[in-house]
């Protein structure tokens, strides 16, 4: 029976499909050659089972309590974790308190930077309180140096800042393309499942969201996690995405300050705590906890059409809120410009926040602030009927640590021994605070809002 051959590495076992003169995964020259495939004469697979005997694999700790959590307990040994945010947001400064943290309790860490020289990354350590002199650095700007250096050293955790920055020299294209970060990806793949040192990259985002670079980047590696906030706040978000690891959505806060990154815990914080007219407080569900957030409004009259601005919301479903009580509500409350944002510039896209975007706009319009110490949580529809939502366990828990008293909800959230849950079917339902439609314009449009809102 003739004997099958692949293409394989002598120095890290790299497959390849075709000749090459070094290899995609150690950089070494000459050393390709034939061997004998999976499967060929002489040889055969075992077939095992999926029983649970196998130990879990051995994690370390990042020394961020959070950023543990959204990992799944730990840092993977041989598993490759992509760090996705937009420029300036801080994940330089993320990536470098994760590596000294590591090399302070033990784990030797080679942080390869492309962006940044020596002294550069030397600075920021100083500037937020690293020794240095624990953290083993190098150019990151060649493939073939970069996993050449590693194979010699053998460390725990190899930092690449950032993967558009690293260049393979076989590829066509320019640093930062298609084919060379695809090229670049599978290398440190091969990498980290081969020697079982795991790999920490950043990348950029686009100003749509979306990861610069082809979308297989985050189908090649184990973990997803971006890095999110507002600037000028302060405040920043990891949450993570894909995990091969642990569980999806789990999310960790931070505050930018003069020595790095903090953790924080968020509660309380973005609540302003006022009561004061255009203020509503939404139940946002951040991964898989929720948050106590108040969502302002304001109009301004205006000639002609209307604009409709926001910091931090979602626009569309701004401007859906927005029209559908411009519909249903009687009077010209929101004839004008419409200004919506969330406190803190936290970015919020749970439509569980429309019947919040509601109450602050109608505040806004009437001058009413909202009742004391009430959360607002549900799905507005485009006839005005209040749609319930997921998570409110966790919901509920949010306004109980945010001190709310009350809930206007959707459904029925069940019992709660500390908090009043108003039931909520329809948008006018959560604005009973406000006094009856009759009363709040006295126009023409009160008996089309009466045929509007349900029985």
């Amino acid at each position: 029976m003739k004997v099958r051959t692949l293409l394989e590495c002598n120095e890290c076992r790299q497959q390849v499909a075709r000749w090459v003169g070094r290899c995609p995964g150690c950089g070494g020259w000459g050393t390709i050659h034939e061997a004998a495939a999976a499967g060929a004469a002489g040889s055969s697979a075992s077939l095992q089972t999926l029983a649970p005997d196998a130990e879990d694999e051995p994690r370390a700790s990042t020394g961020f309590t959070g950023v543990d959590r959204v990992l799944g307990d730990g840092l993977v040994p041989g598993s490759v974790t992509l760090l996705a945010g937009e420029p300036g947001i801080g994940k330089s400064t993320l990536l470098l308190q994760v590596v000294a943290n590591l090399s302070a309790a033990g784990h030797p860490c080679v942080l390869a930077s492309g962006e940044e020289s020596r002294a550069q990354v030397a600075r920021r350590a100083r500037r937020v309180g690293i020794d240095g002199r624990a953290i083993s650095y190098l150019s990151g700007r060649e493939l073939a140096d970069v996993l050449r250096t590693v194979h010699a050293a053998g460390p725990f955790l190899l930092a690449v800042d950032s993967i558009q920055a690293l260049r393979d020299a076989d590829a066509s294209s320019m640093p930062g393309g298609t084919s060379q970060v695809r090229s670049c990806t599978d290398a440190l793949v091969g990498l980290a499942k081969s020697t079982g040192i795991a790999v920490l990259l950043t990348g950029h985002v686009t100003k749509d969201g979306d990861l610069a670079g082809p979308r297989t980047l985050e189908h090649a590696v184990d973990v997803v996690l971006t890095f999110d906030g507002d600037p000028r706040s302060g405040l920043r978000m990891l949450s993570g995405g894909k995990n091969r690891f642990g569980r999806e959505g789990e999310v960790a806060w931070f505050e930018m300050a003069v020595h790095g990154l903090r953790e924080i815990d968020p509660v309380g914080l973005l609540r302003s705590g006022c009561g004061e007219p255009g203020s509503a407080t939404g139940l946002p569900l951040a991964g898989r906890r929720a948050l106590a957030v108040d969502v302002q409004a304001l109009i301004s009259p205006g000639d002609g059409p209307g604009r409709r601005q926001v910091a931090g919301l979602d626009a569309r479903r701004f401007q859906l809120v927005a029209a559908v009580l411009d519909r249903i509500v009687p009077g010209p409350l929101l004839r004008g410009d419409l200004f919506g944002a969330s406190l803190g510039g936290v970015r919020i896209d749970d439509p569980g926040c429309d019947l919040a975007v509601a109450a602050a706009l109608v505040s806004a319009a009437t001058g009413i602030p909202a009742p004391p110490d009430s959360a607002f949580v549900g799905e507005v529809g485009l006839t005005g009927r209040v749609r319930p939502v997921t998570g409110m366990a966790h919901r509920l828990a949010a306004a109980r640590a945010a001190g709310c008293s009350r809930v206007f909800a959707a459904g029925e959230p069940g019992p709660s021994e500390d908090l009043l849950v108003i039931p909520v079917a329809h948008v006018l339902d959560a604005l009973s605070w406000v006094g009856p439609p009759e009363e709040a314009a006295g126009s023409d449009r009160s008996s089309q809002a009466r045929e509007t809102r349900p029985a």
